[in-house]
């Protein structure tokens, strides 16, 4: 069985990043997007890394376009709008499809039971945050409208 290490996705300066560059880090993988309801996480999202991260800890962007067009923005729009707006230094990545045909395997991972061995889940809606352990399995996920504060978040980074 794979595990998200076994991964790659494009950064959203178009670099390639294979996730295996974050062996040893608890993840936090979730999908984004500039004009949601949910934007505003952003200054929590960035909040926790800068307290947990980066030496044991990371949080990865994926801008998404799947509800509602509300990330309309190009790459480097979404760059430009999460720096100046958010202060955003967690890393990002170019925008994706997180359902549907077009699905970014990452996220077929995260999604099917057969692939990861743990849970089939819907990707409701933007801000959908999903717990990934040091070793790239599959832990669990915190609903879109679950600040990054939760208590399953925030007691999942706590544990050694």
């Amino acid at each position: 069985m794979k595990t998200f290490f076994d991964f790659s996705a494009t950064g959203i300066d178009g670099k390639e990043i294979n996730m295996s560059e974050f062996k040893g880090k608890k993840i936090l993988v979730v999908n984004t997007a500039s004009k949601c309801g949910f934007t505003p996480q952003y200054t929590d999202l960035e909040k926790l890394y800068r307290e947990f991260g980066p030496e044991k800890f990371v949080i990865l962007g994926f801008p998404a376009n799947n509800f509602l067009w509300q990330e309309p923005k190009s790459n480097e729009e979404i760059a430009r709008f999460c720096s100046l707006n958010y202060n955003v230094t967690f890393p990002m990545f170019a925008k994706i499809s997180v359902k549907g045909k077009n699905q970014h395997p990452i996220y077929e991972w995260l999604t099917k039971k057969e692939l990861n061995g743990k849970a089939d889940i819907k990707v409701k809606w933007n801000f959908q945050k999903f717990m990934i352990n040091e070793r790239g399995e599959w832990i669990d996920f915190v609903a879109p409208g679950e600040s990054p504060y939760s208590e399953k978040i925030v007691n999942w980074l706590r544990l050694a």
